[in-house]
Formats: C-alpha cells, sequence, structure tokens
C-alpha cells in the first residue's frame, strides 16, 4: 500500500510523460507542416539567391570597380602630375631666391669695398689736411715769431 500511495502522490513521471507524449503528438501535426513549409521556402530563397542574385552582384561589382579603378588611375596621374609642376615651380622659386641672395651678396659687398675706398679718400683728405694745417700753424709760429722780437 506504501508502494502504490507513494506512486500516486510522488511519483509524477507517468503523467509527465503522457504530457510530454500530448506535446510532441500536437507539435508535430500542427506545426510541423507549417515548419517544413518554412524551411522549403527558405531552401528556395537560398536557392535562387546562390544562382540569380549573387551572379548578378558579382558582375555589377566587377563592372563598377573595374571602372571606379580606372578613374582612381586617372586621378592619380593627375595628382601626380600637379606635384611635379608644384616642384618645378618650387625649384624656380628656389634658384630666384638664390640669385638673389647671391646679387645681394655682391651688391654688398661692392658697397663694402666703395665705403673702405671712399674711408681711405677721406682718412687721405684729413691727413692732407692735417698737414697743410700743420705747415700753416708753423708758418703762422714764425710769423708770430717775427713779431714777437720787436
Amino acid at each position: 500500500d506504501v508502494g502504490e500511495v507513494y506512486s500516486r502522490l510522488l511519483d509524477h513521471r507517468p503523467v509527465i510523460q503522457g504530457e510530454i507524449r500530448y506535446f510532441v503528438k500536437e507539435f508535430e501535426e500542427k506545426r510541423g507542416l507549417r515548419e517544413l513549409r518554412v524551411l522549403e521556402n527558405l531552401k528556395n530563397t537560398i536557392f535562387e539567391t546562390n544562382e540569380r542574385v549573387l551572379p548578378k552582384c558579382e558582375q555589377a561589382m566587377q563592372n563598377n570597380l573595374s571602372e571606379t579603378f580606372k578613374r582612381l588611375q586617372a586621378a592619380n596621374a593627375m595628382i601626380h602630375r600637379l606635384q611635379e609642376r608644384e616642384c618645378e615651380a618650387r625649384k624656380l622659386q628656389t634658384d630666384k631666391v638664390m640669385a638673389r641672395e647671391e646679387k645681394c651678396i655682391a651688391h654688398w659687398e661692392e658697397f663694402m669695398k666703395e665705403q673702405q675706398n671712399k674711408r681711405a679718400e677721406v682718412d687721405e683728405e684729413h691727413r692732407k689736411a692735417m698737414e697743410r694745417l700743420k705747415e700753416q700753424y708753423s708758418e703762422m709760429e714764425k710769423e708770430l715769431a717775427k713779431y714777437v722780437s720787436f
């Protein structure tokens, strides 16, 4: 009796197994065909995508990529030419600046030589003027010495 009471009160396996069988039966009958149809539609969509859509996309991509690649090559060539022109312009500008610097240096050296020559001339004139003044003062002293003796 205890085993029977135990099995009725605590052993729920037969009831759960019955519920599981009922659930599986309902699921297979009601949802089985619908799930099968969904899987079939999915299979058809994947097949169509692989067979038709993917090759079209690949072809369009190849066409667009080749055109884009050509455009990029043309743009790259144009940029390269622009860089060469800019480099040439910079070189010309640098050459002009260097020529101006050399010209300025030459003018400065010429100016300094002229200044040295003028300084030498002024020094010479000053020396001559000093000699004249010395002679003049010595003559004036001689003349003054004549008058002092009276």
